[in-house]
């Protein structure tokens, strides 16, 4: 009795109108959307995700007679989301003639179903945009990183039709100071090094083939690490424990230690760090996309609870309090998908159009900042919404919650991103000008468009502009949520945004005067239910 029903056998896409008049920038015919929102729905893949997390990889240094093997195994649910993301192109799609915009769009739906499994697609992904600086190995590994028949097997990359990529890039004595890396990387003709070391984050490490940064004698220099020497034997890659990670259960992450590993060399010794940075805007995307994957379905779960509840005599939903609650989330959710797959917009656009190209260059790292912060404190707001129910395994929350936290970690924390933008800011004046410039113009005459356009100037052009560069982030971002909203939402949306997170500090979800929105809100967060 007063149990809200399960929440599956859905369609992700049909529920959420937000994210289909994001993705109406394409201008496409929804149909193939919508039936990837069915699918990814469905009670089936709903259960994949659960059973993925409750069961995570193992690491088998050694086989029964004492042989090296380090060989991570998962369990078939991680499998068959894997093969199901492939199929998809998750991890390829824009190398071979897809819309960036359309594979965000992908991947904010399986986030909601599983988030783990998205750290190797994403990686993937990004990773023939650092092979470009050597164009034969490109050459070589694309064919198999564009194949979508998924292949999880332990072998020679070159017996496989299809291949994961992953990362090797911080050590233990400098994380995020890549700079300060010890591992070396010695010259054994042409293109080929041997590499000895360690790092102490080695993400995916079930993946065919590694890009790491390592001493060469010309500096820091970006490698390609097959898991199978050229021979055929295994390479020289020893993964000395698995991460007991917060979340993230379902995906592998490893210390690694090299021995003479065999390697590529991926550009020119010295521009490692250039290098990399090549993929860094792809992956970063992904982690804001990802975060408002999971603050999307957060909320979803608190609104059907709320709907199907009844307490003191009405629904949860009508009881105004909860309704405070529940539309000032769906506006923060709301924001974050047209934000992010705007910004994915326009790195389709980048092809062509000079602004949107610097659009893509300078906002990712605000809008990273400003989406992964915001999805810890916003998953657990949405999981007091199901009170006890919520804090229970049973629950969908407690594994989002989780999962929150990574986004923000990775691919460069909170100041490291914001630092990032200031950078940035110092080499292109003008162009950052120009794009606060023209983010105000698309928002228009909302509540404190003109005073955080002028706000973000005076913090990135300040003297010490580190003290600012939070808040810079931050505001650029909710600026450009602000300038989507306008585009893409009804006007009462967007008004509301500007007002309570523009104009005014953005205050405890429930106590932002968000009431002249709230009926639209909610209609939105669960289309037709």
């Amino acid at each position: 009795m007063n149990q809200p029903p399960p929440f599956s056998d859905v369609n992700l896409v049909a529920l959420d109108a937000p994210l289909r008049s994001a993705m109406s920038i394409s201008g496409r015919p929804q149909a193939e959307a919508l039936a990837f929102g069915a699918e990814w729905g469905s009670q089936d893949r709903l259960c994949l995700g659960r059973a993925a997390n409750e069961n995570p990889p193992r690491l088998r240094t050694h086989d029964a007679r004492g042989r090296r093997l380090d060989m991570v195994e998962f369990h078939p649910a991680y499998h068959a989301l894997m093969a199901a993301s492939s199929a998809s192109g998750l991890h390829c799609s824009t190398w071979d003639g897809g819309r960036h915009l359309d594979r965000a769009a992908r991947l904010f739906i399986i986030t909601q179903v599983e988030a783990g499994h998205v750290c190797p697609l994403t990686m993937t992904h990004a990773a023939p945009a650092a092979l470009a600086a050597s164009p034969a190995l490109k050459a070589e590994w694309l064919p198999r990183i564009t194949s979508r028949l998924y292949d999880g097997r332990f072998l020679p990359f070159w017996e496989k039709t299809s291949v994961t990529i992953g990362m090797g890039m911080t050590e233990k004595q400098g994380g995020t100071d890549v700079r300060a890396n010890t591992t070396v990387a010695v010259p054994i003709g042409g293109e080929d090094y041997e590499i000895t070391g360690h790092k102490w984050f080695f993400s995916a490490p079930m993946s065919d083939a590694f890009l790491v940064l390592a001493q060469a004698p010309g500096g820091l220099t970006c490698f390609l690490m097959p898991r199978f020497r050229p021979d055929g034997g295994v390479n020289g890659l020893s993964l000395q424990r698995l991460k007991d990670k917060l979340g993230n259960r379902s995906n592998a992450s490893s210390e690694v230690e090299f021995a003479r590993a065999f390697a590529w060399r991926v550009g020119p010794e010295g521009r490692g760090v250039a290098t990399i940075l090549e993929m860094v805007q792809l992956t970063r995307l992904d982690c804001a996309v990802s975060s408002a994957g999971l603050m999307r379905m957060a909320l979803a779960q608190a609104v059907h609870h709320a709907r199907h509840r009844s307490v003191f005599g009405k629904r949860l939903v009508d009881q105004p309090a909860m309704r405070a609650v529940l539309a000032d989330l769906a506006l923060d959710s709301e924001a974050t998908t047209a934000l992010t797959l705007r910004l994915a917009a326009s790195f389709d656009a980048a092809r062509t159009q000079t602004a949107e190209a610097a659009r893509a260059r300078l906002l990712t790292p605000a809008v990273k900042f400003s989406v992964c912060k915001a999805a810890p404190g916003f998953v657990y707001e949405a999981m007091e919404a199901l009170g006890g129910n919520g804090y229970v395994e049973e629950s969908l929350l407690p594994r989002l919650y989780r999962e929150a936290p990574v986004n923000a970690i990775w691919e460069g924390t909170g100041t490291v991103v914001a630092l990032d933008l200031l950078r940035a800011a110092a080499r292109e004046p003008d162009a950052v000008r120009a794009l606060v410039g023209e983010l105000a113009a698309e928002a228009g005459d909302l509540p404190g468009v003109a005073g955080a356009a002028r706000q973000i100037v005076l913090d990135l052009a300040h003297p010490t502009p580190e003290v600012f560069a939070r808040r810079a982030a931050d505001r650029l971002a909710a600026l450009a949520a602000t300038a989507a909203l306008a585009a893409r939402a009804p006007g009462a949306i967007a008004e509301a945004f500007a007002r309570t997170r523009l104009a005014g500090a953005r205050a405890v979800h429930g106590t932002n005067d968000v009431a002249s929105a709230a009926q639209a809100l909610l209609a939105r967060a669960l289309d037709g239910v």
